[in-house]
């Protein structure tokens, strides 16, 4: 008698961005990260791409051609290659078409919606040229997939195998939907004559998350708090009505890091590796970088760091308020980002007025971000709202308290200090308030000074807390089983 070997269930994992092929944001981190730890005997996983200008020539150079088709656009029929890259255990498909993809920026041309059409219907059309592969779960991220579901419905579900394929929906950022004018319907999409004609619409626009969220059969977050948020007025980007309407299908799933990547030992910017019981070490890196920025050379002062693009979904409405009282504590406060000309203008002037206190990297730099979590003793993070965050699992790896508001991703990864049991992880504030983020400053300034043992124990919690990508990848093994059992 021969036994029979199970076949893996195939999912097929549809981005617009990941690392290290591109990456613009937390999205290009988790489809560059998650995948590989999804995979295993079991979960036969694999990534789509678009094949944009971005992608390094060493990675290009490396993919295999493996078909070319047309695909049916509205009235158009565009040209696709499909592609093949394997890549650490994983195998990436690109999709690749010149004429969308040949651009210097990956978002934020004229003709957005042309090109993220094009790549979901050309997803689909991949799969009957993919050997060996017709997967069980279509996984979509974010509303540059978001027409994969549609499409799927409305004009695949003839094709042998389709029909049996269940999706995933995944929302990173519910801030960006892809929204257009009523015109690209019909001229761009083709979807004018059909049902999902009624399901895109909003008002006088096309919303193409809208979509996903009514065609797809399962809807995830990148964090349980933010599944419960969007439900609500406050966070919902007007769509709470809709997520209220498909909660029975809606879930959060925290992201999470990759550890090799963010590990004191072995982090080649900063010139003392360390480890928990070793924290003397990370001192030594904060008074190198305190003497590189200008700032007081002095490891008994707390050194506070905000890494993050300069926006007011940030939460830096509240810390430019603070300003003025923050320089008269006795703390530093070290700023690494770009963004709207208001915020770097104050943190610039305060740097210049009160060199010694604060100090302003206004520039996109990786390996600062890393040397400042290693030197760093707080990380302050007072998002108006987050819907996961990465930087305070970083950060807390080297050690670095997380500083947060109670919201979304940050609400579900730090655990407030609590005084009377000496648990706890970081610092939080509830309300979206500049006085009750101070209060809370205070208080950590409180245990750093006062307590400092307690403040030790809270870094060592910190860099205990497993915040890696297995616990998220089980969890989404456990939903692709569920959906598919259905």
């Amino acid at each position: 008698m021969t036994t029979q070997t199970k076949k893996p269930m195939q999912i097929l994992f549809a981005s617009f961005e990941a690392e290290p092929f591109s990456k613009t944001g937390g999205l290009g981190d988790v489809a560059g990260t998650l995948p590989s730890y999804i995979s295993s005997t079991n979960y036969d996983i694999r990534v789509i791409l678009p094949n944009l200008n971005v992608v390094p020539e060493k990675y290009k150079a490396k993919m295999e051609k493996i078909a070319e088709f047309y695909v049916p656009l509205a009235w158009r029929y565009q040209y696709c290659g499909l592609l093949r890259l394997r890549h650490k255990g994983v195998t990436y498909y690109f999709i690749d078409n010149e004429f969308y993809f040949n651009r210097e920026k990956v978002y934020g041309e004229g003709d957005d919606c042309e090109r993220v059409a094009f790549f979901s219907k050309a997803v689909l059309e991949s799969i009957q040229y993919i050997p060996d592969f017709m997967p069980n779960v279509l996984h979509c991220n974010d509303w540059h997939t978001a027409l994969v579901p549609v499409y799927l419905r409305e004009q695949y579900m003839e094709i042998p195998g389709y029909e049996s394929i269940k999706t995933v929906f995944t929302i990173h950022n519910l801030k960006f939907q892809g929204v257009f004018g009523s015109s690209a319907l019909a001229d761009v999409l083709g979807l004018h004559n059909c049902p999902a004609a009624g399901q895109l619409m909003y008002g006088d626009a096309v919303n193409l998350m809208q979509g996903a969220v009514r065609y797809s059969d399962r809807l995830t977050t990148v964090s349980p708090s933010y599944a419960e948020e969007i439900c609500t007025p406050y966070y919902g980007e007007n769509m709470d009505w809709l997520f209220n309407q498909r909660k029975d299908v809606l879930s959060g799933i925290l992201n999470g890091i990759d550890n090799k990547k963010y590990d004191p030992m072995d982090t080649p910017v900063i010139n003392h590796p360390f480890d928990a019981d070793s924290l003397d070490l990370k001192k030594k890196n904060k008074e190198e970088l305190q003497a590189e920025l200008g700032l007081e050379v002095n490891a008994d002062i707390p050194m506070f760091v905000l890494v993050s693009r300069l926006t007011e979904q940030k939460g830096l409405d509240l810390v430019t308020y603070d300003l003025p009282a923050i320089v008269e504590r006795n703390m530093q406060l070290v700023i690494l980002g770009v963004g709207s000309p208001e915020y770097e203008e104050a943190f610039r002037w305060y740097a210049d007025k009160y060199p010694s206190k604060i100090a302003a990297v206004l520039s996109f730099n990786e390996p600062m971000s890393r040397r400042m979590y290693a030197c760093g003793d707080l990380l302050l993070m007072p998002s108006r709202f987050e819907p996961c965050g990465l930087a305070q699992m970083m950060a807390m790896r080297y050690g670095c308290l997380p500083l947060v508001r109670e919201t979304g991703g940050l609400k579900d990864s730090v655990q407030p200090y609590n005084q009377y049991t000496g648990e706890g992880t970081g610092f939080s504030f509830a309300n979206y308030n500049a006085h009750e983020m101070l209060d809370t400053i205070d208080a950590a300034l409180k245990v750093w000074y006062d307590e400092p043992e307690k403040f030790v124990a809270l870094q060592k919690n910190a860099m205990a807390t497993d915040l890696s990508w297995r616990t998220s990848a089980k969890k989404y093994r456990a939903l692709y089983k569920e959906l598919v059992q259905e």
